[in-house]
């Protein structure tokens, strides 16, 4: 099976974090979380979005971004509104990790000026300054699970028999 590991560096805002932890346990993903974090890992909204996928959660914390590159291998591909690559033109590897900054800035631009090459955009119109954090995460979650052609997802739902009323 892949592997598909999404880095949430200094989240800030608890709603986000656990919309992604529900896309991460809904796709089989990997969460990694690098502090410091705008809230507390207990926070009632942190668990709300979450709703009851926790325990289906791959989730690792790092002191920091030092620890994470430390105690982490493999290929980082960096989302940022100021990349020179479109998500959907790069192809991922297995054990991908791909990277988003804090919703507030972003990635730290050193990050992105030495790794122009695996520096990539969701694109938008000029006028609009981001999307959201954990959209952003969806969309480059979905676009990697494409290319995979999908693994280990269920992908035909089946509907239950319907009778029209008159």
């Amino acid at each position: 099976m892949k592997r598909l590991n999404i880095v949430m560096v200094e989240p800030e805002i608890p709603q986000n974090t656990g919309n992604v932890a529900r896309t991460c346990a809904a796709t089989g993903a990997s969460l990694h979380i690098v502090k410091p974090m705008g809230f507390d890992i207990d926070d009632k909204h942190l668990k709300r979005a979450g709703l009851d996928y926790w325990d289906l959660l791959d989730i690792t914390y790092y002191d920091n971004l030092e620890d994470f590159f430390r105690k982490t291998n493999g290929a980082y591909f960096y989302f940022s509104t100021k990349a020179p690559n479109i998500y959907s033109d790069i192809s991922y590897p297995d054990n991908a990790y791909i990277l988003f900054g804090k919703e507030t800035k972003g990635l730290p631009e050193k990050l992105l000026h030495d790794n122009p090459e695996t520096t990539v955009r969701i694109p938008m119109i000029d006028v609009a300054r981001s999307l959201n954090l954990s959209n952003s995460i969806a969309i480059g979650v979905y676009e990697i699970l494409r290319q995979w052609g999908f693994p280990e997802l269920k992908c035909k739902g089946e509907l239950r028999e319907y009778k029209w009323k008159d």
